[in-house]
């Protein structure tokens, strides 16, 4: 049987890149996406596989014209695509007040749009081999958190979006899930840190029934569990992997 193919979107780095190492550790090959030439060929030498196994493709999710293109190369390299995982995304707080159009447009062209249109360009391929997708989104998603309503935003329309999609290519047997993390120990963490010294790791993890916040492996766990075969009943899904932290 031939081997299953990803795409992830923002896989350089973080979730994404956890990701790819626990698909790699199932058998799959993957194309990981990031903007950094750099950082994707770091990442390269951190999943230490060869290059008949994993690639990266350079692009930005904010850009239509690249989402199409991170797919076609997708193809180009390996033949065929079954799973999908959008994690490219930013989060940003700031007050509504002190929000501008700009930064609106900004957070919905990466975290909305770009989930959208990288949909959009693979669902034909996914359709061939009754493929799966998997898309980011938040417990900010699934319940408002304070000083960043249009993130919370983004990420709620991430996961209708994903419910919906999940209805319409039900028929052609792809399934459309969505995976919900809290806090999790990234450079997106890090560098919400340096922009808010008033919080620790400590002020976040007592938030948590469980206590503590979660690592990208975790969250690549519950991931790669939706895009697999053993999820194979499981559709139309935002499944909360945040320790707990939406049950208050």
């Amino acid at each position: 049987m031939e081997e299953k193919v990803a795409l992830i979107s923002g896989g350089t780095s973080g979730i994404g890149l956890a990701c790819a190492a626990e698909l790699l550790k199932c058998g799959w090959r993957v194309a990981i996406n990031g903007r950094s030439k750099t950082q994707g060929e770091k990442a390269l030498h951190i999943l230490s596989v060869l290059p008949s196994r994993a690639v990266y493709i350079q692009g930005d999710v904010m850009h239509d014209e690249e989402c199409c293109a991170m797919v076609d190369k997708t193809i180009a390299c390996f033949g065929r695509m079954d799973g999908l995982i959008t994690s490219a995304g930013v989060y940003e707080e700031q007050l509504l007040e002190e929000t501008v159009p700009e930064d609106v447009l900004r957070l919905f062209t990466t975290n909305v749009f770009g989930t959208i249109s990288l949909c959009r360009y693979a669902l034909p391929h996914l359709k061939k081999n009754k493929g799966s997708i998997v898309t980011l989104g938040s417990d900010a998603g699934l319940q408002g958190n304070v000083g960043c309503a249009v993130y919370c935003a983004t990420k709620g329309a991430v996961v209708a979006f994903t419910k919906s999609l999940a209805l319409e290519a039900a028929p052609h047997g792809v399934r459309v899930n969505c995976v919900c993390p809290g806090d999790v120990a990234t450079p997106m963490l890090d560098r919400q840190l340096q922009k808010n010294p008033e919080l620790s790791i400590a002020s976040m993890k007592a938030l948590y029934p469980l206590y503590r916040i979660a690592e990208p492996e975790e969250i690549a766990k519950a991931a790669v569990f939706l895009l697999g075969e053993n999820a194979s009943f499981i559709t139309a899904v935002a499944l909360p992997v945040d320790g707990g932290l939406t049950s208050w």
